[in-house]
């Protein structure tokens, strides 16, 4: 799935709960499932896409490692407050490769999309791309 639509100039990473300068949050929209986000530890983790302007999402694709539980929030509003919970989903653990789901969402509008990572099967979780088709 790509990001249909989507530029790099068309979202941005714009807030996440730990970072690591070898492993910077842009990684997770650059397309390239060699790079990735890495947190530091501690549940919960959390990042924030911006996208340009308002639009309708119908699924993501989230390619990481070690990630259990996600829930997935959204807003309209172009600052990062009041979301708006969309959907949850528990991950499987894959052992020594990425794990790749593709979760559907039905939103006509957003401007902001937060994904929060709520358990590992580790102390540590990486986020190596996110996709966006609308």
């Amino acid at each position: 799935m790509t990001d249909s639509g989507f530029s790099s100039s068309d979202k941005q990473v714009v807030l996440v709960s730990s970072s690591d300068e070898n492993h910077p949050p842009e990684n997770i929209i650059d397309g390239n499932t060699n790079t990735f986000w890495m947190s530091t530890g501690m549940f919960p983790q959390e990042f924030i896409i911006r996208f340009a302007e308002n639009t309708g999402i119908t699924a993501v694709t989230v390619d990481s490692y070690n990630v259990k539980h996600l829930k997935i929030e959204k807003n309209n509003s172009p600052n990062v407050s009041h979301f708006e919970s969309i959907t949850e989903k528990e991950f499987e653990r894959t052992e020594g490769r990425l794990q790749s789901n593709v979760i559907s969402l039905n939103v006509n509008s957003a401007t902001h999309l937060r994904f929060i990572i709520t358990s590992g099967f580790d102390h540590f979780v990486s986020v190596h791309r996110v996709t966006v088709k609308n």
